[in-house]
């Protein structure tokens, strides 16, 4: 037969990376040193998510982060803004640190613990020789006795039994083996949960008045393939924005009606929300975040009512005020200036001078500057935070398997084996963890099977 020499060198070169990969890569990669770094590194710099305020504008970044001082002597806007620390979990790098995070996760489950599985089928195979007792922590040695006798003890215990001949191999929780495999599948699910929620979600805000209806168009983050998550066949009525107050006159909890609305206008879902009580439709969550005054109506004498935005003022973080301002002359040489600070109804009027000429609340009208001017009513807004995470459930369904994987590795692996050779019977056995309860458990066994045969003076070396 003549082989082909350009294909046996296509298999040369083609053998090279798969052996780079199999004797030098994934022993690099499963081991714990480096797991242990990159699951630092990723917590360091989820810290560093958590501290730092995430998809904020560059104002934000440069008021709070400047050049000098720097905080900590090093951290800048500029720095945060080069790294990413604005948006960390949406970096290149961070999910660099998650992919490289699970593969040596899954370096380490294929190479260290389903071989280690497989090592424990092996052990299967039925000690014949009395030296292989030697080796056990636990072991006892019986004359006149045979397996039968150990059968039904092992029975009583809940052992499962496996005999060839006069050798008898019986184990119980083997549960306790497959726990720290289901808990590597649950954090790379949990990972692969994460990637999946940082390339495929999204993030926005709504500022939206009372009685208005829109299109979640305002995206402050998003991950490269978010675009068929972002809603384009339904829009969302705000019906009613209110605001409860406590006797005090502090905001007890503001509330937004909100209606779901299809391609023809028809409403899908209705609910009214507030601060951890979101609404959620078709993997899409909003939340009630923020509220602002959107406009004012008032009424000039007899004229219909005019409906005049309101707009926040600048008050150097000593509350909150929205203002707007009303023409007192049909020329607009002259006017008020309407301030209020929440929905309650009372509105504070000024002068062109900026002094205090009046009050007014909703419903109630006032003399000023020869006019008789009415306030109708203060039409707030919601402000709504909008998110969409097509990961959660993988996440959740990570942290599940996690859980359960958790509980099964706590779940002791405990083995027994029993040999009769030359008219004496061989017992030994152990444990992977609950060595004192183990220890007790065989202790008890072996007292059974003493009543009946048992040396003068056994070998017995208790671990």
């Amino acid at each position: 037969m003549v082989k082909n020499p350009v294909l046996q060198t296509l298999a040369r070169w083609w053998a090279i990376p798969r052996n780079y990969f199999k004797r030098e890569l994934i022993p690099v990669l499963a081991d714990l040193r480096l797991a242990i770094a990159l699951l630092l590194a990723i917590a360091l710099f989820s810290i560093a998510g958590t501290v730092i305020e995430q998809g904020q504008a560059l104002p934000f970044y440069q008021a709070n982060y400047p050049e000098s001082p720097a905080l900590f002597g090093f951290l800048t806007w500029k720095v945060i803004l080069t790294l990413g620390l604005d948006h960390v979990y949406r970096t290149w790098w961070f999910l660099a640190l998650l992919i490289l995070f699970g593969s040596s996760l899954t370096a380490c489950t294929f190479q260290r613990q389903i071989p280690a599985l497989r090592w424990f089928s092996r052990t299967w195979n039925f000690y014949t020789q009395p030296r292989q007792f030697q080796k056990f922590a636990l072991s006892a040695e019986f004359q006149n006795a045979s397996v039968e006798q150990v059968l039904p003890l092992l029975q009583q215990r809940r052992y499962k039994i496996f005999q060839q001949g006069d050798s008898v191999y019986a184990h119980k929780g083997l549960i306790g083996r497959i726990g720290p495999i289901v808990v590597h599948v649950g954090m790379l699910v949990i990972l692969a949960g994460a990637v999946i929620g940082s390339m495929t979600g999204f993030i926005g805000q709504e500022i939206v008045p009372s009685g208005n209806t829109f299109q979640i168009q305002n995206i402050t983050e998003a991950g490269r393939w978010a675009g068929p998550q972002v809603p384009k066949d339904w829009s969302v009525k705000v019906n009613r924005f209110w605001i409860d107050y406590t006797p005090e006159g502090a905001i007890d909890q503001f509330y937004s009606d909100l209606s779901v609305l299809d391609k023809t206008g028809a409403e899908v879902k209705r609910e009214t929300i507030h601060v951890n009580q979101p609404l959620r439709y078709k993997g899409v969550t909003l939340y009630q975040a923020d509220w602002g005054i959107a406009a004012a109506q008032v009424k000039v004498n007899n004229s219909p009512i005019f409906q005049l935005g309101m707009a926040p003022l600048d008050t150097g973080g000593k509350g909150r005020l929205w203002g707007t301002w009303v023409p007192t002359k049909p020329d607009l040489s002259d006017g008020v200036s309407l301030v209020a600070k929440d929905l309650q109804g009372m509105v504070l009027l000024y002068d062109m001078t900026g002094k205090l000429v009046g009050t007014v609340r909703n419903g109630m009208s006032t003399e000023v500057n020869g006019i008789r001017l009415s306030l109708v009513d203060l039409i707030g807004s919601t402000g709504l935070q909008i998110k969409a995470d097509p990961g959660i459930p993988v996440v959740y369904a990570g942290f599940a398997l996690l859980m359960v994987g958790v509980v099964m590795s706590y779940v002791s692996h405990s083995q027994v084996w029993a040999l009769q050779h030359d008219g004496k019977l061989y017992i030994g056995g152990r444990t992977n963890r609950a060595q004192v309860t183990f220890e007790r458990e065989v202790l008890s066994m072996l007292e059974q099977l003493d009543e009946s045969a048992r040396l003068p003076h056994p070998e017995m070396v208790p671990g």
